[in-house]
């Protein structure tokens, strides 16, 4: 489901209406060669500098690590890259004009690491709303191809109440009603319905290239919803002292529409209880968190 425009223009009330019954809406070349180009180095810089295995170790035992020493959002092209003005215009488009930022990932994916298996990423909200959308933006900077390897989403399964992991053991296996994404040029976007299950498969051509991955979410407002990071508040403290927003998006980073940061666990919509995070390669891992409930899954 693409728009012809690859997401430059605003998103018409079809695309919605598609992005809100099939859960996910690709915008092919929406990140411009001039912003992947600054974007690259500072994924090199996050894995590579350790930065990224600190920021999980802050989430996966904030006790013992703390808050880590740098933000994803403290690089300046990921910090323009929340607030890329084509990506806020389609957001608006399907979620209105008052949404906030939720959290922020970046990685290289090495050649050779495993899938990633069938999963949904939605947090829940204290009113326990299902019609209040949270969304991902997925942005693959050097595209999809046989090299990288293929994402797969599983249309219409945002609308059902389940588990984030319900699906978990299919691993990365074929669903039936299953939609492939393996060919997207550089730069571009897919935008998920945060509920919609999907799945990272490996390259089929075998270790090709690496794949330069950042994703942000953002969430409708109209309720408060769960962090995932117990430094949530510097964080958006952070991104309104660089004025990230530009003065144009008063609610974007508003610690209003958060409920209290209530330990390393993450629930999906039925409200389990669920913990993850993802090791500096990629893989996952899985352990016991400061308060002795288990944890397990990937970022």
């Amino acid at each position: 489901m693409t728009p012809p425009s690859g997401g430059r223009e605003a998103l018409d009330t079809e695309h919605r209406r598609q992005f809100l019954e099939a859960g996910y809406l690709v915008l092919p070349g929406l990140l411009p060669e001039a912003l992947r180009e600054r974007l690259a180095p500072e994924v090199d810089r996050w894995v590579d500098e350790g930065l990224r295995a600190r920021s999980i170790a802050a989430c996966a035992d904030p006790l013992r690590y703390g808050p880590p020493p740098l933000l994803e959002l403290e690089l300046p092209a990921h910090g323009e890259l929340l607030t890329f003005p084509p990506l806020l215009l389609a957001l608006t488009r399907l979620l209105g004009p008052d949404f906030v930022f939720h959290h922020l990932h970046s990685d290289r994916q090495d050649p050779g690491i495993p899938g990633k298996a069938w999963h949904h990423d939605c947090e829940p909200n204290d009113r326990s709303d299902p019609s209040l959308l949270m969304v991902h933006a997925l942005h693959y900077l050097g595209g999809l191809d046989g090299k990288v390897g293929s994402l797969a989403v599983l249309p219409g399964s945002h609308l059902r109440t389940a588990d984030k992991s319900a699906y978990a053991h299919h691993g990365t296996a074929e669903l039936p009603g299953e939609v492939v994404i393996d060919r997207l040029p550089p730069g571009s976007t897919v935008l998920l319905n945060s509920a919609l299950f999907h799945t990272r498969r490996p390259a089929p051509e075998g270790p090709g290239r690496p794949r330069y991955f950042v994703d942000a979410s953002y969430c409708q407002v109209g309720a408060r919803w769960r962090p995932v990071k117990p430094y949530w508040r510097r964080m958006l403290a952070r991104a309104r002292e660089l004025d990230l927003a530009d003065g144009q998006w008063p609610e974007l980073f508003a610690e209003r529409h958060f409920t209290e940061y209530t330990g390393t666990s993450r629930t999906g919509r039925t409200g389990r209880t669920e913990y993850a995070g993802t090791g500096p390669s990629g893989t996952e891992y899985a352990g016991t968190g400061p308060s002795g409930t288990e944890y397990t899954g990937t970022v």
